[in-house]
């Protein structure tokens, strides 16, 4: 007995190894299929992206803003450094997408309570009409958190450019005074400035998503 064992001691040694590769390596193929995509210009709809970009198809970020939120703060993308966060346009007299969106919005800023490295951004498309006071109303409003949500207004031309050269997200009207066509697009951002997904800001089932793929990226930088 000792004999056959010693026969086959390589063979056993040889087999483990051999199935320990092979479970490492259905180990990883399946931790990869949870790994969200990188979106660039170029995979997204046309219509959302500003007809310069619409060619490029890698190494697509976020471009660097300077912006006023709620409490007259100068918000910048420092504000934003090393953060996964949750990007809108709307503005603070729709009637009919935003209260949804806002509610929607509200309700991730308390699934993401405990967690520093996760926050909210969201855009008027109507500065003009946005002011700080007002954006400070409906903040109060709505349960906006200072601490993990900014609501932003500014130039329109940089909102503009923001939504149809950065986050890819918003339609144009197709005039000359940067005007927007409003949209229920929230957009998922990495701590690398990267689009990592886009979610219907007035569906709870990709609300649901939304927050599962926060939790995916989350675990990516672990």
């Amino acid at each position: 007995m000792l004999e056959f064992f010693k026969k086959y001691r390589l063979f056993a040694i040889v087999m483990t190894c051999l199935s320990t590769i092979i479970v490492t390596a259905f180990y990883f193929a399946l931790k990869k299929e949870n790994v969200l995509p990188i979106y660039q210009p170029a995979n997204v709809n046309v219509e959302l992206v500003d007809n310069s970009i619409q060619h490029v198809t890698k190494y697509h970020k976020i471009n660097d803003f300077s912006l006023v939120n709620q409490n007259g703060k100068t918000v910048t993308q420092q504000d934003y450094a090393g953060k996964i966060y949750v990007a809108d346009f709307f503005f603070t007299t729709c009637q009919t997408i935003c209260p949804i969106m806002t509610k929607n919005m509200a309700a991730i800023q308390k699934e993401i309570l405990d967690n520093d490295d996760i926050m909210l951004l969201s855009h008027s498309v109507t500065p003009e009409i946005d002011t700080v006071a007002q954006l400070k109303r409906y903040a109060i409003e709505k349960g906006v958190i200072d601490s993990k949500w900014n609501l932003v207004t500014g130039d329109k031309k940089q909102i503009y450019d923001l939504a149809r050269k950065s986050y890819l997200a918003v339609k144009s009207q197709g005039n000359h005074d940067y005007g927007m066509v409003h949209t229920e697009n929230f957009m998922l951002i990495d701590k690398e400035r990267r689009i990592r997904g886009f979610y219907d800001g007035t569906n709870e089932e990709d609300i649901k998503k939304l927050l599962e793929d926060i939790e995916t990226l989350k675990a990516s930088y672990e």
